[in-house]
């Protein structure tokens, strides 16, 4: 029965990740509905709180769009992009990297891909190059920063074991950087040179394609003043981030209650989504935007397909691995007892499956914790819960796709030949190998 349902929740995910857009959330909810009904799988809670996290993080980062921010914060990349244009493959990661790792969401990485893409193609840069490895960067980050869901809830599964937030920052961050890099190393030479591209020459044959490619009204228009407005709503966001660091590292600022004799501390999730909502109107009251603005921007937009996406996807991988726990554990734990670190594969398998770094860690960790992996190497395996990636249809991945007009970047054949998975699997495996060298000397 297990590989039967195994098979309904694989198809459902390529089935969805064919439809593209929000086809994978609605095919997990049909997933799950005949994992249900027909096989008798009890459901778990959906991702609620992943959920929310997302939605209020991406409603300050709509609202910091709305407000000019998002623009001001691309200037600077673009700058920063645009002083080096030939070495955008290393530059560009780092850039997506560090407002990830401020953010929380990989999602504020939209509005930095367009960019990118314009500067390599305009450089004769290899489009494919930088974002590829941008978009792996942004998925990186999400295992190193402060306020991630994914973080949030591996420091409340170790924290009962003396493991606080500070324990896996200093191992992580420095990892998921060395991954970026060497990922970036892997792809600079990867494919060919654009100019030598076959479907870029013959793009290259229509006027209009070359028009817009090299509008030079465009670039004039780039260089409009930024209001203050917009700087303001910038500071604010960055102070959102910084206060929400502090809340992570230092808990004690938070709010606690005593509740029929038990100390209730207010947990990471709902003060994020309280800080978050809170910057938004901060935003909105600030810079006197029109609301209709926030919800018409491209980041809203993207985000609430990929909240759709993780409620179906994230709930039906869920539901099926509690319905066939014990199944799994037993095959986990002979592989595990042999070689721990066998158990960062399980990871990496299940956040493919699950779409959610945050789900992986809430089905999977427990039961390395069960397995006696000693917490270090549980901290330095993280990052192996970045395998989304593997199948070419997260929402970072599908707008790299559509910024890149030159078409270099894009889905193979067969689906896993794409151009994201030579960076993917190098920062990964890097990542997870410095992470364990940093837990034996840190921990």
């Amino acid at each position: 029965m297990f590989w039967i349902e195994f098979i309904l929740v694989i198809g459902a995910i390529f089935i969805g990740a064919r439809l593209g857009g929000i086809g994978l959330g609605v095919m997990g909810g049909m997933g799950l509905i005949i994992l249900t009904f027909v096989f008798g799988l009890q459901p778990t809670a959906p991702p609620v709180d992943v959920m929310l996290m997302i939605i209020s993080v991406i409603t300050a980062a709509s609202c910091l769009q709305a407000a000019g921010g998002m623009d001001y914060l691309v200037s600077i990349a673009e700058n920063i992009l645009k002083k080096n244009p030939k070495r955008i493959t290393f530059y560009a990661p780092l850039v997506t990297y560090t407002f990830t790792l401020f953010a929380g969401t990989g999602h504020v990485a939209y509005s930095v891909l367009p960019v990118i893409a314009e500067v390599a193609t305009k450089t004769k840069v290899r489009p494919e190059r930088p974002l590829s490895i941008a978009v792996i960067a942004s998925q990186q980050a999400i295992t190193a920063s402060p306020i991630s869901a994914a973080t949030v809830a591996l420091v409340a599964l170790l924290s009962s074991q003396g493991i606080e937030l500070i324990d896996i920052l200093m191992i992580c961050i420095p990892s998921t950087i060395c991954g970026v890099l060497v990922g970036a190393l892997s792809v600079n030479k990867m494919g060919k040179e654009l100019e030598k591209d076959p479907e870029f020459i013959e793009k290259m044959k229509d006027p209009e394609f070359v028009k817009a490619l090299f509008d030079e009204k465009s670039e004039k228009e780039e260089t409009k003043t930024i209001d203050k407005k917009a700087k303001i709503s910038v500071a604010l966001f960055l102070f959102a981030a910084i206060s929400v660091v502090f809340f992570g590292t230092f808990p004690e600022l938070r709010p606690s209650w005593n509740i029929d004799g038990e100390l209730i501390k207010l947990g990471m999730p709902a003060t994020i989504e309280m800080v978050m909502l809170t910057i938004a109107a901060l935003i909105l009251i600030t810079s006197k935007v029109n609301v209709k603005a926030v919800s018409n921007g491209t980041i809203f937009k993207a985000g609430s397909e990929a909240v759709i996406a993780i409620f179906g996807i994230a709930w039906m991988g869920d539901t099926f691995i509690k319905g066939n726990y014990e199944f799994i554990s037993s095959g986990i734990e002979n592989m595990v007892q042999s070689a721990p670190w066998t158990f960062a594969i399980a990871l990496f398998i299940m956040s493919i499956l699950l779409y959610s770094q945050a789900a992986t860690i809430r089905a999977l960790m427990p039961l390395g914790i069960a397995l006696g992996i000693p917490y270090p190497f549980l901290i330095a395996m993280f990052p192996a819960v970045n395998g989304y990636f593997f199948i070419p249809n997260y929402p970072t991945v599908v707008a790299a796709i559509g910024f890149d007009r030159t078409g270099t970047t894009k889905i193979g054949k067969y689906v896993i030949n794409h151009s994201f998975m030579r960076p993917g699997l190098v920062a990964s495996f890097v990542a997870i190998a410095v992470g364990f060298g940093l837990a034996g000397i840190l921990l």
